[in-house]
């Protein structure tokens, strides 16, 4: 999102699954990041899911999440004005297509836009 929240790209990759559902929370936001730095100077990222804010805010309360949580600090030095906001589901229709329709391709699928 921009300065104004307007959508300025959106994406999906099926991976592979997870360790867990947050895990794969997680992975996604750091995909996110790392493909924000080459396609745009956007600072602002939204979830559909609360705990990654949290994790972000006290990365020390989730001890299991450490290796992951240290590769998205490294990365938000690269964004002086990041910010990570939540925006449930029913709000956040396009995104929660996106992600539904990534789930059923049996081979893998990136997309950027």
């Amino acid at each position: 999102m921009d300065s104004g929240e307007n959508i300025q790209l959106m994406g999906t990759w099926n991976f592979t699954r997870r360790e867990s559902a947050l895990h794969s929370e997680v992975e996604a936001l750091r995909w996110a990041m790392e493909n924000m730095l080459q396609h745009s100077t956007c600072q602002s990222f939204v979830t559909d899911c609360k705990e990654p804010i949290a994790m972000i805010k006290k990365p020390q309360a989730w001890p299991t999440f450490a290796t992951e949580l240290e590769r998205i600090e490294t990365l938000q030095i690269c964004f002086p004005d990041f910010n990570i906001i939540y925006v449930p589901q029913a709000r956040n229709q396009i995104s929660d297509f996106l992600a539904k329709t990534a789930r059923f391709f049996y081979r893998e699928l990136l997309f950027i836009g």
